[in-house]
C-alpha cells in the first residue's frame, strides 16, 4: 500500500497528538508511576525520604537552600521572574493552606518552611511528562532527564507545590552588567539549558557516592532527617514514630515523602 506525502503527515499529526494528550488526560487518574531505563543507580527495596523538623529552623537562616544551590549550579538571575529554585522557604500559612488557623501556637504561624519536591509516591508530573524526562526511580526519588526535556512545562503544570522551575534564560550566561547567573559552577553536576524544567532530586548524584543531600548535611541545627523508610531501624523510621508530623496537601492523594514536625 502507497502512502504519499500528505497522508504520511497526517498519521504523523495524529500520533504526536495522542501522545502529548494521553498524559494530560490521564493527569488525575491513578496508575503506576513511570520509570525510565536511564537515570541510573535506582536501588531496590528502598524507599527514601526526609524529615524536617521545623522547631528546629531559625528564620532568616539559609546554609540548606545555599548548599544545595551551589551543590547543583542553581542559577541566580537576580529577579524574581525568571527565579530558579530547588529549596526556599514559605511562610507557615502558604505552605500548609489546610493546616492554616488562628489557633496554631508553637511558633509557627508566619515561620519558614523549608520546601522543595516532595517525590511523592503517586507524582502527577510524571504521568503528564510526554517524553519521560521526568521519572520515578524504584527508591522513590522523582529524577530529571535535562536530555529528554522539550520544555512543555506539563510538569510544572501538574505539580501541585510549584515546585519546578523553568529557565527562560541561559543559565551558563551573565546579565548586563556583567555578573555570571552561576557564581562559581561545581564541576561535578551539569549545568543546564535555556528552555528546560528542573527540580531537587534529593541529592541523587551524593547518594551514589554515600553521601546524604547537601541541605541535610549543611544545617547545623540538625534540622534535617534523610534516610531509608524500608529500613526499620534508620533514623528517619525513629524520628517519624518518636514526632508528631504533617505533609503538604495530603488529600491530594500524591503521597509525598517530605515530612514535617511542627
Amino acid at each position: 500500500m502507497k502512502i504519499d506525502r500528505r497522508d504520511f503527515l497526517k498519521i504523523g499529526g495524529l500520533g504526536a497528538l495522542g501522545i502529548a494528550a494521553k498524559p494530560v488526560i490521564n493527569v488525575l487518574s491513578k496508575g503506576e508511576s513511570a520509570e525510565a531505563s536511564h537515570g541510573g543507580g535506582a536501588v531496590g527495596g528502598k524507599r527514601l525520604a526526609m524529615v524536617v523538623d521545623l522547631k528546629k529552623c531559625k528564620e532568616g537562616c539559609t546554609d540548606c537552600i545555599d548548599a544545595c544551590h551551589k551543590a547543583h549550579n542553581v542559577p541566580d538571575f537576580h529577579n524574581p521572574k525568571d527565579e530558579v529554585k530547588w529549596l526556599w522557604n514559605e511562610p507557615y500559612e502558604k505552605a500548609f493552606p489546610e493546616q492554616e488557623h488562628e489557633w496554631v501556637g508553637g511558633g509557627m504561624k508566619g515561620g519558614p518552611v523549608m520546601v522543595l519536591c516532595n517525590h511523592c509516591d503517586n507524582p502527577p508530573c510524571v504521568r503528564v511528562c510526554p517524553t519521560k524526562a521526568t521519572f520515578r526511580r524504584e527508591d522513590g526519588i522523582v529524577m530529571m532527564d535535562y536530555h529528554r526535556c522539550i520544555g512543555c512545562r506539563f510538569c510544572m503544570a501538574a505539580c501541585p507545590y510549584g515546585s519546578r522551575s523553568f529557565n527562560w534564560r541561559n543559565p551558563r550566561g551573565c546579565d548586563a552588567s556583567g555578573n555570571t547567573f552561576i557564581e562559581k559552577q561545581n564541576p561535578g553536576f551539569p549545568t543546564r539549558t535555556t528552555g528546560v524544567v528542573e527540580k531537587c532530586n534529593f541529592c541523587a548524584e551524593r547518594l551514589a557516592k554515600g553521601l546524604i543531600p547537601a541541605c541535610a548535611e549543611a544545617c547545623k541545627e540538625n534540622a534535617i532527617v534523610f534516610g531509608d523508610l524500608e529500613e526499620a531501624d534508620s533514623e528517619v523510621r525513629e524520628v517519624l514514630h518518636s514526632n508528631y508530623t504533617i505533609r503538604r496537601k495530603p488529600g491530594l492523594g500524591t503521597r509525598p515523602q517530605i515530612y514535617y514536625i511542627v
